[in-house]
């Protein structure tokens, strides 16, 4: 679990540096006003840049179990803990007709 942590966190680490890089780019390459040049060398450029920079690469994780399947995005739990949590009454103010 602590390999799929650090390289979750890595990931996260990746996509942040160089979100605003990305964004910038496509968005030169998205608009029409510049000239077809401009938008050809964009182009080239965003596809220098590392795979690994990509938002498809996060996925939303428990905290407690690490599993990102039915992961709830009203807290950061997969559903069988959030359940847990809530028969245990460790979350105030939830109850079971909430979701």
């Amino acid at each position: 679990m602590k390999k799929i942590l650090a390289k979750d966190r890595k990931i996260r680490k990746e996509i942040k540096k160089l979100e605003k890089k990305r964004f910038i780019l496509k968005s030169i390459q998205n608009n029409s006003n510049f000239c077809n040049l401009v938008r050809l060398n964009t182009f080239y450029k965003l596809s220098d840049l590392p795979s690994s920079s990509s938002k498809s690469l996060i996925s939303n994780r428990c905290v407690e179990t690490i599993n990102k399947k039915k992961f709830t995005n009203l807290a950061n739990f997969s559903r069988i803990v959030f359940l847990k949590l809530i028969k245990a009454g460790s979350l105030y103010g939830m109850r079971r007709y909430y979701w």
